[in-house]
């Protein structure tokens, strides 16, 4: 491995514009490619293997020409104080705007509040409800348009008119100027820590180039595979924080290498066949994390993680490569500046921050480790009150209408009424389906925590019915998750009575199966992607104890990031400085998410710190010496990448979703951890207190495994100072 490597960063930069052009020429083509492409679609919400989604099949296929999945608008009506709804004036008003809502070419139905009777009881609010025959992503703007001006002009007459529903949805913005602010902090971190703009500016520049090929691939496939611009948030923070870190890796031992005399060239094949071989395995690693999301069974899910993996795959290329390539343009340039000028390329010296720190775990590895242990454990405390859920309307800025029409609809008419139940009867079964639907209609109404239910609408042949129930607690409420576990708990004896089937659907019920789904998932999820791990850090590493205290270490530091994010978004610890206006129940995918993506993060530290490690003790050091190696010649490269990714993370936690934001900031926490805590105390601490035996591996097992050098073993006969008519890439033929 670590020769393949080293040759090909020689051909890279020996051919560096060659390389620069195949580059250039992937972008372009994968650029016309998203041009020309159709439109993306919107998120698939097909969740195989829950009622909810069964209950979503029967009804599109008793219900011909009815779209579950169809855009809607709900227009709430809150008259001004003092007033009715059924005052005549305002009356008139409602029906004009449903009138005129009616006239859009895309409206299946708008149906008026006097209509529906869905008024108040106090008379102060009121809603309709416009139902359209294509999905929110397939609306027209005329029909947008249509509708706003209907309701702009329903303002003038004093009612407050709000919109929820997916018609006029407002859409999530990724990060802003957050985003960007995250960016220029990473840009900062690599100037202070390379000295060089050049060196600050050339991992910035191949993270970049490496987003725009994989985010171009994944609208030019968007058509035919179903993605999304959803699938492409998570593609490109990770893209961009894992691009960043490869290339300073390879950057920052290229370096190391023109530091001990070796020429440009050499220098360049040398970082790519030792650093070059971390950053492989450490993407593979992120890979097997991201791939593995597809155990979860959530179409969404897997789309967001193979195309994730994809632009991790893209950045390791580009670090193996491009990188080299362009070091060949600028082989000076991202020198410190004091080398630039006075010509004298120091070696990192043995007594700097790393080393010394190293000393100090050393000589205390026991308080170490359970002051590390104990703090992470702490701060994982809150998961033990983890509860799962969607954050919906709710959980939007009060400056979104439909915000505002979550909360109107709340006060008008309770909680619940903004998550009701839907109930697909399937009456074929029964000898007369009217009966067996009132049976299970007023079952289900004398069921505790049920406020109403709604009159049955039957399909045209009159053997499947639908209708809802409104609980009497909100979407999320955990009473809420009990109601539907309990119709659904005594349901058999009803169908037994009335020869009749039904299901509990909506989405609040989705909402619900989606947890459960994603959390029976997780421990089948950790066993795989931990597993086959730990098994890829066995042979890399050619120990078992090694990759086995990478696994612990990996679940103090989730554990811990995934209590912060309890803290702050349920118990709301915090919440107010993060822009989190309503605290909740956890995304139900958030633990899936970041216990794939942290752990893919944190084996990155882990196999670019302990890789140093390991080829100090393959050339002859002793376990302590070995440490202190690693930690000189890494801890400041690792911290600095650690606080870069922190950076592009913390970036979206400017984003206006509140699954970005959340998203965001439990990979930036987690990120602090693990390279923080975890691999710069708990890691040393650990294997100085193992000794030898860290590097323990039972011979036959060693004999059995492949050998991949990682360590660049295999490159001491080839790393001789390269003679000094290597002379093209010596001279500096730009600047950056």
């Amino acid at each position: 491995m670590a020769t393949f490597l080293y040759r090909l960063g020689r051909t890279a930069f020996r051919r560096r514009w060659y390389v620069a052009l195949i580059w250039v020429a992937v972008l372009g083509a994968v650029g016309f490619g998203a041009a020309k492409a159709p439109a993306a679609p919107d998120d698939s919400n097909s969740m195989p293997g829950i009622e909810s989604q069964k209950a979503f099949d029967l009804m599109e296929q008793r219900f011909p020409g009815a779209k579950a999945d169809g855009a809607n608008a709900r227009i709430v009506f809150v008259a001004p104080d003092g007033q009715k709804i059924t005052a005549a004036e305002n009356k008139k008003t409602i029906n004009r705007l449903v009138d005129e809502a009616a006239d859009g070419a895309q409206v299946a139905s708008a149906v008026s509040p006097f209509q529906a009777k869905a008024i108040s009881k106090d008379a102060t609010t009121a809603y309709a409800t416009v139902t359209y025959k294509v999905k929110a992503d397939d609306l027209t703007d005329a029909d947008k348009n249509h509708l706003e001006d209907a309701i702009a002009r329903a303002k003038k007459s004093g009612l407050t008119v709000e919109v929820g529903g997916t018609a006029l949805a407002t859409q999530p913005s990724a990060g802003g100027s957050a985003e960007a602010i995250g960016i220029a902090i990473a840009a900062l971190v690599l100037l202070v820590t390379f000295g060089s703009l050049t060196a600050a500016g050339l991992p910035l520049l191949t993270a970049i180039i490496g987003v725009g090929v994989s985010m171009a691939a994944i609208m030019a496939l968007s058509s035919a595979f179903g993605l999304s611009s959803t699938t492409g948030t998570l593609a490109t923070m990770l893209g961009l924080a894992c691009g960043i870190d490869y290339a300073v890796f390879i950057v920052s031992r290229y370096r190391e290498e023109r530091a001990k005399g070796h020429t440009p060239q050499e220098a360049a094949g040398l970082a790519t066949g030792t650093a070059g071989s971390a950053v492989v395995f450490a993407g593979l690693t992120v890979v097997i994390a991201l791939a593995g999301l597809s155990v979860v069974g959530i179409p969404m899910l897997t789309k967001m993680g193979l195309a994730a993996a994809g632009a991790v795959v893209v950045g390791v290329f580009i670090a193996l490569t491009l990188v080299p390539a362009l070091l060949g343009f600028w082989p000076n340039a991202v020198l410190s500046r004091h080398s630039r000028k006075t010509g004298e390329i120091k070696e990192s010296g043995e007594n700097n921050g790393g080393s010394r720190w190293a000393r100090f775990v050393l000589r205390r590895p026991l308080p170490v480790l359970l002051l590390s242990v104990v703090g992470l454990g702490t701060l994982a405390i809150p998961v033990m009150d983890l509860q799962l859920g969607m954050p919906g309307d709710e959980a939007k800025p009060t400056s979104t209408t439909e915000r505002r029409a979550y909360d109107d609809l709340a006060k008008g008419f309770g909680a619940g009424f903004n998550g009701p139940l839907t109930i697909v009867v399937d009456a074929k079964g029964a000898t007369n389906p009217k009966t067996a639907v009132t049976t299970i209609q007023e079952k289900i109404k004398t069921t505790g925590g049920v406020v109403s239910v709604s009159p049955a609408r039957f399909n045209p042949a009159g053997d499947t019915a639908i209708f809802s129930a409104v609980p009497s607690t909100a979407p999320t409420d955990a009473k809420t998750q009990d109601l539907v576990r309990t119709i659904r708990d005594e349901r058999p004896a009803t169908e037994t009575s009335t020869h009749a089937e039904f299901e509990v659907t909506g989405t609040t019920a989705l909402n619900i199966d989606i947890a459960q789904k994603t959390q029976n998932a997780l421990i089948p999820y950790l066993i795989v992607v931990v597993g086959l791990a730990v098994l890829l850090l066995i042979v890399v590493f050619r120990s078992i104890l090694v990759p086995v205290k990478a696994a612990v270490g990996f679940l103090l530091s989730v554990l811990a990031a995934l209590g912060s994010v309890v803290a702050v978004f349920q118990w709301g610890w915090l919440a107010s400085l993060l822009g989190v206006e309503t605290t909740g129940p956890i995304m139900s995918m958030m633990p899936i998410f970041l216990v794939g993506i942290v752990f893919g993060l944190a084996m990155d530290y882990e196999v670019f710190l302990v890789a140093r490690m390991r080829e100090a003790h393959v050339h002859g050091d002793s376990p302590s010496q070995a440490i202190r190696s690693g930690f000189r010649h890494s801890a400041r490269v690792v911290v600095a990448a650690a606080l870069i990714m922190m950076a592009v993370f913390s970036g979206f936690i400017g984003a206006s979703e509140s699954m970005i934001k959340m998203i965001g900031f439990g990979l930036a926490i987690a990120v602090l951890f693990d390279a923080f805590i975890v691999r710069m105390a708990f890691v040393p601490a650990v294997l100085a207190l193992l000794g030898k035996a860290a590097w323990w591996m039972p011979r036959r097992l060693d004999r059995i495994l492949p050998k991949v050098d990682v360590e660049g073993e295999g490159l001491v006969h080839q790393s001789a100072v390269a003679p000094a008519h290597d002379a093209p890439a010596t001279q500096e033929p730009a600047r950056i």
